[in-house]
């Protein structure tokens, strides 16, 4: 492992992946630490893979880290239904082992992708900020939630310095299909295929939708600045939620197809309405979003156009 690196756990994902393009344009030097081996590799990037994460095995990998990323999530809201000791194993009990490894470095910076719109839910009509009550209908979002319980405690037992991100719904180019995982990405693939795409709910539900590159953006503009010792929480929103209805229509206004919709009756799991701010990341750390969902859907829509069929 190359000295001072910045250390990216969980780097196989969609958000992992983009980030690390963005590391290799800048010339980082990263690890990434993985499950399985990168698929492809990514030039310039050193590949880990820790398949039953603990303590030890991150310890050597921290001891030469500058900065530490966590992306690795292995849920959704609907994955994890029914399952909260799914969640403790394949979530939390890596975070855990990676906090109790760097309770020996505690000076290396931690940045830690949570969610927004999992745990946020509308109330009286104003936009959540980090102020905002976290609310929990999942074992997913509870997941997240008592993540950033350990994390901040963290901070305060050992004077650690630790940004959470908590994203709105990220899209983009590059999310490939997995269920379960992004209404864009399963909307487009079944308009591509002619399928009928299944909904949950009447599509009244609100999302936020926030393109993967200005995400990206945020993620490096965090780790760029210098805060102060402690926990450190910023929204990453579009700040523009609309309803699944009308992404669909946007979807098949772009791509000049119908895209037909099989709607079920609305989960327990899903949170209605999802409203976020995110003045805070716009004071601290000089982003905002800047690409709208119109723009973003037309260059998610091009990319998938570019698949094997």
């Amino acid at each position: 492992m190359s000295a001072e690196a910045i250390l990216v756990v969980g780097a196989g994902g969609f958000i992992g992946q983009a980030l690390l393009a963005a590391f290799a344009a800048r010339g980082e030097r990263v690890v990434a630490v993985t499950r399985r081996s990168l698929h492809p590799p990514v030039p310039g990037i050193e590949n880990r893979v820790i398949a039953d994460a603990d303590a030890q095995s991150f310890a050597p990998l921290i001891a030469k880290a500058r900065a530490i990323v966590h992306l690795a999530s292995a849920s959704t809201p609907g994955s994890s239904a029914g399952k909260p000791m799914a969640e403790l194993e394949d979530n939390l009990r890596p975070t855990l082992a990676l906090l109790e490894a760097l309770q020996a470095r505690p000076r290396v910076p931690l940045l830690y992708v949570s969610s927004g719109g999992s745990l946020y839910s509308r109330v009286a009509g104003q936009a959540s900020d980090e102020l905002a009550a976290v609310y929990s209908r999942s074992y997913h979002g509870a997941g997240k939630i008592a993540a950033e319980h350990f994390i901040e405690a963290w901070c305060n037992q050992f004077a650690g310095t630790a940004v959470v991100l908590r994203p709105s719904n990220v899209y983009g180019p590059r999310q490939v299909e997995r269920v379960g995982f992004g209404i864009v990405p399963a909307a487009l693939g079944a308009l591509l295929r002619g399928e009928t795409l299944d909904v949950w709910g009447d599509g009244s539900v609100e999302r936020d939708f926030l393109h993967i590159d200005d995400f990206t953006r945020l993620l490096l503009a965090a780790l760029d600045t210098n805060l102060p010792a402690g926990f450190h929480v910023f929204n990453a929103c579009s700040g523009q939620s609309v309803q699944l209805n009308a992404l669909f229509a946007h979807i098949e206004r772009i791509s000049g197809r119908e895209l037909r919709r099989h709607y079920h009756a609305t989960r327990s799991i899903d949170v209605p309405s999802v409203h976020m701010r995110s003045d805070r990341a716009a004071h601290m750390l000089g982003w905002r979003a800047q690409i709208g969902l119109v723009e973003g859907l037309e260059r998610t829509w091009r990319w998938f156009n570019t698949l094997p069929r």
